[in-house]
């Protein structure tokens, strides 16, 4: 498995859509808490496929919703205990998620994200490698802030 797959998993994976779902279902405004909302409505009211029916769109509206991205990586930096600069460090950004942040390391996320040209480990590099990871979260599924996606 590439280091660009331990990032999807760890921030896109199982883990990470309960943490989104979990946060969803906490407002009575989002699609978790008015699909739930409309379930029990309808059940309340013995119309039990009106309810099977709710509950199918509120699961769909649930699985849709993007991972926020910045909430999950907040949350294992804080269980952490340690300051990180993971909005603008590659580095940071790795050892939030528990990935190897060698060279080496880096060297192959660069080429698994088809950095042109020999990947040397600069900042200007780095920055790139950061910018692009983030685009691909934003592109599968993540809720990226704007700010991280320059």
């Amino acid at each position: 498995m590439g280091i660009l797959s331990s990032i999807k998993d760890k921030l896109l994976g199982n883990k990470a859509q309960e943490t989104a779902k979990a946060a969803a279902s906490v407002s009575p405004s989002g699609p978790s808490g008015a699909g739930a909302a409309a379930a029990a409505a309808a059940m309340a009211a013995g119309k039990a496929a009106a309810a099977k029916e709710a509950a199918a769109k509120a699961a769909k509206a649930s699985a849709a919703a993007p991972v926020d991205i910045e909430a999950v990586i907040e949350q294992l930096v804080k269980a952490k205990g340690v300051k990180s600069n993971w909005r603008v460090s590659i580095v940071d950004l790795l050892s939030a998620l528990g990935i190897d942040s060698s060279f080496k390391a880096r060297k192959e996320l660069a080429d698994e994200l088809k950095y042109k040209g020999a990947y040397e480990g600069t900042a200007e590099q780095n920055i790139w490698l950061h910018s692009e990871v983030m685009r691909m979260l934003a592109a599968n599924g993540g809720k990226v802030p704007k700010e991280l996606l320059k």
